[in-house]
Protein backbone atom coordinates (compact mmCIF):
# COMPACT_ATOMS: atom_id res chain seq x y z
CA UNK A 1 0.00 0.00 0.00
CA UNK A 2 1.68 3.53 -0.94
CA UNK A 3 2.24 5.35 2.58
CA UNK A 4 2.95 8.70 3.38
CA UNK A 5 5.88 9.54 1.28
CA UNK A 6 4.35 7.62 -1.63
CA UNK A 7 0.81 9.50 -1.64
CA UNK A 8 3.05 12.64 -1.03
CA UNK A 9 4.99 12.19 -4.35
CA UNK A 10 1.60 11.49 -6.33
CA UNK A 11 -0.05 14.82 -4.86
CA UNK A 12 3.21 17.07 -5.80
CA UNK A 13 3.13 15.21 -9.91
CA UNK A 14 -0.83 15.90 -9.68
CA UNK A 15 -0.51 19.75 -8.54
CA UNK A 16 3.11 20.21 -10.46
CA UNK A 17 1.22 18.35 -13.70
CA UNK A 18 -1.96 20.01 -13.80
CA UNK A 19 -2.10 23.32 -11.27
CA UNK A 20 -5.39 24.95 -11.08
CA UNK A 21 -6.85 23.41 -13.76
CA UNK A 22 -10.37 23.14 -15.14
CA UNK A 23 -11.93 19.40 -14.70
CA UNK A 24 -14.10 18.85 -18.31
CA UNK A 25 -15.34 15.51 -17.95
CA UNK A 26 -14.93 11.92 -15.24
CA UNK A 27 -15.95 8.57 -16.73
CA UNK A 28 -16.49 5.89 -14.19
CA UNK A 29 -15.69 2.45 -15.37
CA UNK A 30 -16.31 0.88 -12.05
CA UNK A 31 -18.18 2.27 -9.13
CA UNK A 32 -17.16 -0.58 -6.70
CA UNK A 33 -14.21 0.72 -4.96
CA UNK A 34 -13.74 -0.12 -1.26
CA UNK A 35 -16.79 2.47 -0.86
CA UNK A 36 -19.40 2.58 -3.56
CA UNK A 37 -17.97 5.70 -5.74
CA UNK A 38 -20.91 8.44 -5.58
CA UNK A 39 -23.50 7.66 -8.51
CA UNK A 40 -23.55 11.42 -8.64
CA UNK A 41 -19.81 12.60 -8.54
CA UNK A 42 -19.83 13.70 -12.35
CA UNK A 43 -22.36 16.81 -11.68
CA UNK A 44 -20.84 17.58 -8.69
CA UNK A 45 -17.13 18.12 -10.04
CA UNK A 46 -17.62 18.45 -14.04
CA UNK A 47 -16.92 21.97 -14.64
CA UNK A 48 -15.17 22.87 -11.25
CA UNK A 49 -11.68 24.62 -11.56
CA UNK A 50 -9.21 22.87 -8.85
CA UNK A 51 -7.83 25.12 -6.62
CA UNK A 52 -5.86 23.28 -4.12
CA UNK A 53 -4.23 20.05 -3.69
CA UNK A 54 -3.66 18.48 -0.23
CA UNK A 55 -2.71 15.41 1.73
CA UNK A 56 -4.56 14.26 4.91
CA UNK A 57 -2.88 10.65 6.18
CA UNK A 58 -2.81 8.31 3.04
CA UNK A 59 -5.61 10.35 1.19
CA UNK A 60 -5.31 13.56 -1.30
CA UNK A 61 -7.70 15.95 -1.24
CA UNK A 62 -8.41 18.09 -4.50
CA UNK A 63 -10.50 21.37 -3.32
CA UNK A 64 -12.84 22.60 -5.98
CA UNK A 65 -13.97 26.05 -6.57
CA UNK A 66 -17.46 25.06 -5.97
CA UNK A 67 -17.10 24.40 -2.70
CA UNK A 68 -16.85 20.98 -2.79
CA UNK A 69 -13.38 18.75 -2.70
CA UNK A 70 -12.44 15.03 -4.47
CA UNK A 71 -11.08 12.75 -1.67
CA UNK A 72 -8.64 9.87 -3.08
CA UNK A 73 -7.25 7.07 -1.47
CA UNK A 74 -4.74 4.41 -3.34
CA UNK A 75 -5.87 1.57 -1.72
CA UNK A 76 -3.41 -1.96 -2.09
CA UNK A 77 -2.59 -1.32 -5.61
CA UNK A 78 -3.95 2.00 -6.74
CA UNK A 79 -2.15 4.11 -9.54
CA UNK A 80 -2.28 7.64 -11.03
CA UNK A 81 -1.13 8.41 -14.37
CA UNK A 82 -1.20 11.89 -16.11
CA UNK A 83 -0.75 12.21 -19.86
CA UNK A 84 -1.52 14.28 -22.65
CA UNK A 85 -3.99 12.18 -24.45
CA UNK A 86 -6.02 8.69 -23.57
CA UNK A 87 -5.34 6.57 -26.42
CA UNK A 88 -4.76 2.93 -24.40
CA UNK A 89 -7.21 1.58 -22.19
CA UNK A 90 -6.67 -0.87 -19.36
CA UNK A 91 -8.99 -3.23 -17.82
CA UNK A 92 -8.06 -2.09 -14.52
CA UNK A 93 -8.56 1.93 -15.50
CA UNK A 94 -12.03 2.93 -12.81
CA UNK A 95 -11.64 6.35 -13.24
CA UNK A 96 -10.64 9.05 -15.79
CA UNK A 97 -10.79 12.15 -15.77
CA UNK A 98 -10.59 14.76 -18.56
CA UNK A 99 -9.00 18.30 -17.21
CA UNK A 100 -8.10 21.43 -19.51
CA UNK A 101 -4.52 19.98 -19.01
CA UNK A 102 -4.60 16.53 -19.86
CA UNK A 103 -6.10 13.07 -18.14
CA UNK A 104 -5.80 11.43 -14.88
CA UNK A 105 -6.42 7.72 -15.06
CA UNK A 106 -6.74 5.72 -11.47
CA UNK A 107 -6.02 1.91 -12.47
CA UNK A 108 -6.75 -0.28 -9.21
CA UNK A 109 -6.39 -4.08 -9.93
CA UNK A 110 -7.32 -5.05 -6.14
CA UNK A 111 -10.31 -2.45 -6.16
CA UNK A 112 -9.01 -1.55 -2.26
CA UNK A 113 -8.92 2.21 -3.40
CA UNK A 114 -11.36 5.00 -2.42
CA UNK A 115 -12.73 8.02 -4.54
CA UNK A 116 -15.40 10.04 -3.26
CA UNK A 117 -16.59 14.02 -2.23
CA UNK A 118 -17.67 15.91 0.19
CA UNK A 119 -18.05 19.76 0.52
CA UNK A 120 -14.65 21.55 1.20
CA UNK A 121 -15.85 22.95 4.68
CA UNK A 122 -16.66 20.37 6.39
CA UNK A 123 -13.43 17.46 5.48
CA UNK A 124 -12.67 17.72 9.28
CA UNK A 125 -15.92 16.52 9.99
CA UNK A 126 -15.99 13.88 7.22
CA UNK A 127 -16.01 10.25 8.37
CA UNK A 128 -12.86 9.88 6.97
CA UNK A 129 -11.24 12.79 9.23
CA UNK A 130 -12.90 13.12 12.00
CA UNK A 131 -11.33 10.50 13.93
CA UNK A 132 -7.99 10.05 13.21
CA UNK A 133 -4.46 11.69 14.88
CA UNK A 134 -1.78 14.86 13.89
CA UNK A 135 0.37 14.79 10.81
CA UNK A 136 3.86 13.33 11.69
CA UNK A 137 4.94 16.91 10.34
CA UNK A 138 2.78 18.87 12.41
CA UNK A 139 4.45 20.67 14.95
CA UNK A 140 2.07 19.35 17.69
CA UNK A 141 3.80 15.85 17.30
CA UNK A 142 6.72 16.15 20.02
CA UNK A 143 7.82 13.78 22.30
CA UNK A 144 5.62 15.09 25.19
CA UNK A 145 2.48 14.37 22.82
CA UNK A 146 3.59 10.82 22.02
CA UNK A 147 4.42 9.93 25.36
CA UNK A 148 1.17 10.96 26.63
CA UNK A 149 -0.17 8.82 23.97
CA UNK A 150 1.75 5.50 24.20
CA UNK A 151 2.88 5.36 28.50
CA UNK A 152 -0.14 3.38 29.16
CA UNK A 153 -0.33 1.24 26.26
CA UNK A 154 1.01 -1.96 26.78
CA UNK A 155 1.05 -3.08 22.60
CA UNK A 156 4.77 -3.30 21.05
CA UNK A 157 5.59 0.08 20.27
CA UNK A 158 5.47 -0.60 16.40
CA UNK A 159 2.21 -1.30 16.51
CA UNK A 160 1.25 1.87 18.48
CA UNK A 161 2.81 4.57 16.51
CA UNK A 162 1.20 2.76 13.52
CA UNK A 163 -2.18 4.01 15.27
CA UNK A 164 -3.88 6.31 12.52
CA UNK A 165 -5.58 7.87 15.86
CA UNK A 166 -2.43 8.77 16.99
CA UNK A 167 -0.76 9.92 14.15
CA UNK A 168 -1.03 9.31 10.46
CA UNK A 169 0.51 8.27 7.71
CA UNK A 170 3.27 5.85 9.83
CA UNK A 171 2.93 2.60 7.75
CA UNK A 172 5.00 -0.47 7.94
CA UNK A 173 8.17 0.27 5.67
CA UNK A 174 8.97 3.62 7.57
CA UNK A 175 7.74 2.31 11.20
CA UNK A 176 10.40 -0.01 10.72
CA UNK A 177 13.04 2.28 9.70
CA UNK A 178 12.28 4.75 12.29
CA UNK A 179 12.47 2.36 14.86
CA UNK A 180 16.03 1.11 13.85
CA UNK A 181 17.20 4.44 13.35
CA UNK A 182 15.92 5.67 17.16
CA UNK A 183 17.40 1.94 18.57
CA UNK A 184 14.21 0.74 20.14
CA UNK A 185 12.96 -2.90 19.72
CA UNK A 186 9.76 -3.25 18.03
CA UNK A 187 8.41 -5.45 19.92
CA UNK A 188 8.84 -3.04 23.36
CA UNK A 189 6.57 -2.18 25.07
CA UNK A 190 4.89 1.00 24.22
CA UNK A 191 4.66 2.11 27.82
CA UNK A 192 8.33 0.67 28.53
CA UNK A 193 9.41 3.61 26.14
CA UNK A 194 11.26 6.54 27.68
CA UNK A 195 10.22 10.15 27.34
CA UNK A 196 13.90 10.76 25.70
CA UNK A 197 13.24 7.81 23.65
CA UNK A 198 10.38 9.55 22.73
CA UNK A 199 12.52 12.64 21.19
CA UNK A 200 14.47 10.06 19.28
CA UNK A 201 11.83 8.40 17.98
CA UNK A 202 9.68 11.43 16.86
CA UNK A 203 13.35 12.96 15.29
CA UNK A 204 13.25 9.63 13.49
CA UNK A 205 9.47 9.11 12.17
CA UNK A 206 10.26 12.56 10.83
CA UNK A 207 13.80 11.97 9.13
CA UNK A 208 12.97 8.91 7.52
CA UNK A 209 9.42 10.66 6.08
CA UNK A 210 11.51 13.35 4.43
CA UNK A 211 13.88 11.51 3.14
CA UNK A 212 11.62 8.75 1.49
CA UNK A 213 9.57 12.23 0.26
CA UNK A 214 12.72 13.56 -1.54
CA UNK A 215 13.52 10.36 -2.99
CA UNK A 216 9.96 9.83 -4.68
CA UNK A 217 9.08 7.11 -1.88
CA UNK A 218 9.99 3.38 -2.02
CA UNK A 219 8.69 1.32 -4.90
CA UNK A 220 8.51 -2.38 -3.91
CA UNK A 221 5.52 -4.03 -5.74
CA UNK A 222 2.83 -2.02 -7.39
CA UNK A 223 4.03 1.60 -6.83
CA UNK A 224 4.80 3.80 -9.48
CA UNK A 225 4.78 7.71 -9.94
CA UNK A 226 2.40 9.66 -11.76
CA UNK A 227 4.83 9.94 -14.67
CA UNK A 228 5.71 6.01 -14.52
CA UNK A 229 8.65 6.30 -13.05
CA UNK A 230 9.84 4.89 -9.56
CA UNK A 231 10.58 5.62 -6.50
CA UNK A 232 14.43 5.45 -4.93
CA UNK A 233 14.12 5.37 -1.20
CA UNK A 234 13.97 1.62 -0.81
CA UNK A 235 17.74 1.56 -1.86
CA UNK A 236 17.87 3.68 1.66
CA UNK A 237 16.37 0.99 3.45
CA UNK A 238 18.61 0.35 6.61
CA UNK A 239 16.69 -2.82 7.79
CA UNK A 240 13.23 -3.24 5.67
CA UNK A 241 13.48 -6.32 3.36
CA UNK A 242 16.91 -6.76 4.25
CA UNK A 243 16.12 -9.99 6.13
CA UNK A 244 20.21 -11.58 7.11
CA UNK A 245 21.75 -8.63 5.87
CA UNK A 246 24.12 -6.37 8.16
CA UNK A 247 22.57 -3.21 9.13
CA UNK A 248 24.28 0.85 8.26
CA UNK A 249 27.93 0.19 10.24
CA UNK A 250 27.90 -3.44 11.49
CA UNK A 251 30.50 -5.11 12.88
CA UNK A 252 28.70 -8.29 13.91
CA UNK A 253 30.03 -11.64 12.76
CA UNK A 254 26.79 -12.59 10.17
CA UNK A 255 27.41 -16.30 11.06
CA UNK A 256 26.59 -16.22 14.45
CA UNK A 257 24.06 -13.57 14.45
CA UNK A 258 22.51 -13.87 11.38
CA UNK A 259 22.06 -10.14 10.54
CA UNK A 260 18.84 -8.32 10.26
CA UNK A 261 15.64 -10.66 11.52
CA UNK A 262 12.53 -10.64 10.32
CA UNK A 263 9.35 -11.15 12.49
CA UNK A 264 5.62 -10.93 11.75
CA UNK A 265 3.97 -8.53 13.71
CA UNK A 266 -0.15 -7.61 13.57
CA UNK A 267 0.08 -9.79 10.55
CA UNK A 268 2.69 -7.41 9.22
CA UNK A 269 6.21 -8.28 7.86
CA UNK A 270 8.98 -6.50 10.89
CA UNK A 271 12.40 -5.96 10.33
CA UNK A 272 14.99 -5.21 12.66
CA UNK A 273 18.43 -5.61 14.30
CA UNK A 274 18.05 -7.52 17.89
CA UNK A 275 21.83 -5.83 18.76
CA UNK A 276 21.04 -2.47 18.08
CA UNK A 277 17.48 -2.34 18.31
CA UNK A 278 17.33 -2.83 22.58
Amino acid sequence: MPELPEVETIKTALEKSLGKCRIESININNYRLREEVPCDIADVITGAQILKYQRRAKYIIISLNNKYSLIWHMGMSGKISITESKNRYDKHDHIIIKTSKGYITYNDPRRFGLFTYCKTNDLDKFHLFCNIGIEPFDEKFSAEYLYSKIRKKASPIKIVIMDQSIVVGIGNIYASEALFGAKISPFRPANKVTLAECEKLVYNVQSVLKKAIAAGGSTLRDYEKPDGGLGYFQNQHCVYQKTGQRCPDCTCDLEKTKGIQKATMGGRSTFYCPHKQK
